[in-house]
């Protein structure tokens, strides 16, 4: 039995993917090397054949990378995780593994910009179709599939919308067509949202988000259920060769060890500012998954742990007053990204969700005005002091669009 099956999610964020090391270091050590020394030209051969387990060549397995790998497949319920060099090369992977020409994809409009680039363009062109729908209308999901439909891609909550679907009923329409169901967990993370327990196949994260949550590496990880599939996909990742690097895994695994804490605090923060927005003459609609004006907020209820810590809303005044409230926060820095320990703001239409083109992102609910915010674990009396400044100053431009008195 594993020894860390009965113990409590903040515990198994400490102790997940720690072994017993030479010298007994209480962290994985970091294997900084691209190849492994063979005992013998016969244990050499026997690797290669696959009939003895060890390292060869760090694009192929490494011991810092596979022990970050299964602690998120731990955190995550799952079998077996491949850590990738970020989150497009396991977005990436995900497709080259299990689709080919003539096969059919449907995946959440309100999904990260380049997913839907990838699959407008590069998976397009090797013939793989996709539709994009609103994957939290459950009608939608079921008239989209095909008898090739060989994928359901959710990301949920959507990105930045924040929409949210439902992953049990999800799974179960893909299922009954033989398709397999891949959700991006990245605006969750398995402290407050496990797919695979909702009949998810395949979980990925942007490693560079709140998994790793100090906002200095650039990674993705793919988990996996059962070890079949854990070897197609690792043949798949290896021949692509998008793989993550030890040092980057050295840093993910550490950062894991304060992922509960750290997402008690986002929840916390995102909350009480969501509160406080919603309430702002200004604000023309917000959207967060804690808030019961939440168009899904019982489907969020059952699925999620925890609200998480993105917002997303709509000012009066549209994109100017938006540039403005941007240009104005001290706290709140202007910088993609999300999931850090610090506060960020963006505009998706002209930054991360750009290369979507205007028809795909308006079909997604990305609107022109739409402002996106991560919300860090800084005092949260401070950051609403910095959104009530520069809200400020939004008033204060008198910007004929607005009507509003405060």
């Amino acid at each position: 039995m594993n020894k860390l099956s009965k113990t409590n999610f903040q515990t198994k964020c400490v102790h997940s993917g720690i072994d017993e090391y030479e010298y007994g270091s209480v962290v994985p050590p970091i294997y900084q090397t691209s190849t492994f020394k063979f005992k013998s030209a016969q244990h050499g051969a026997s690797l290669f054949a696959g009939e003895q387990k060890g390292y060869i060549y760090t694009r192929m397995l490494n011991p810092t990378i596979e022990a970050m790998e299964n602690a998120i497949a731990e955190l995550e319920g799952g079998h077996k995780a491949l850590g990738c060099g970020s989150g497009m090369a396991a977005v990436h992977t995900i497709f080259a593994a299990l689709t080919q020409a003539g096969d059919h994809v449907v995946c959440s409009a309100a999904v990260y910009g380049p997913t839907t680039t990838l699959l407008n363009t590069i998976m397009k062109k090797f013939g793989v179709e996709t539709t994009f729908v609103n994957t939290a209308n459950l009608d939608e999901v079921k008239k989209a599939i095909k008898p090739n439909t060989k994928v359901v891609y959710v990301e949920t909550p959507g990105n930045p919308t924040l929409c949210i679907s439902d992953l049990e009923e999800i799974s179960k329409i893909a299922h009954q067509h033989n398709a397999k169901v891949v959700v991006d967990n990245t605006f969750m993370s398995p402290a407050l949202q496990n797919p695979i327990a909702f009949g998810a196949d395949i979980v990925m994260h942007s490693l560079t988000k709140f998994l790793n949550g100090h906002a200095d590496v650039v990674g993705g990880i793919i988990v996996v259920k059962d070890e079949l599939t854990y070897q197609h996909f690792r043949k798949t990742l290896n021949q692509l060769g998008g793989v993550i690097d030890p040092f980057n895994s050295f840093l993910v695994h550490r950062g894991l060890k304060t992922l509960a804490i750290r997402m008690e605090r986002h929840c916390e923060n995102a909350q009480k500012i969501a509160e406080w927005l919603e309430k702002h003459p200004l604000i023309e609609s917000i959207r967060y998954p804690g808030l019961k004006s939440h168009p899904q907020f019982e489907i969020g209820q059952k699925q999620h742990k925890g609200s998480g810590g993105m917002i997303t809303m709509e000012l009066r005044g549209g994109i100017e007053a938006g540039r403005i409230m941007m240009n104005s926060v001290k706290l709140f820095q202007l910088a993609v990204s999300l999931g850090g320990v610090e506060s960020l703001i963006q505009h998706p239409a002209s930054m991360t969700h750009f290369s979507m083109g205007k028809e795909a992102r308006l079909a997604g609910g990305i609107t022109d005005g739409l402002v996106r915010i991560s919300v860090g674990i800084e005092n949260v009396y401070d950051l609403i002091a910095d959104l009530e400044q520069a809200l400020k100053k939004v008033e204060d431009a008198h910007l004929k669009e607005i009507d509003v008195h405060v």
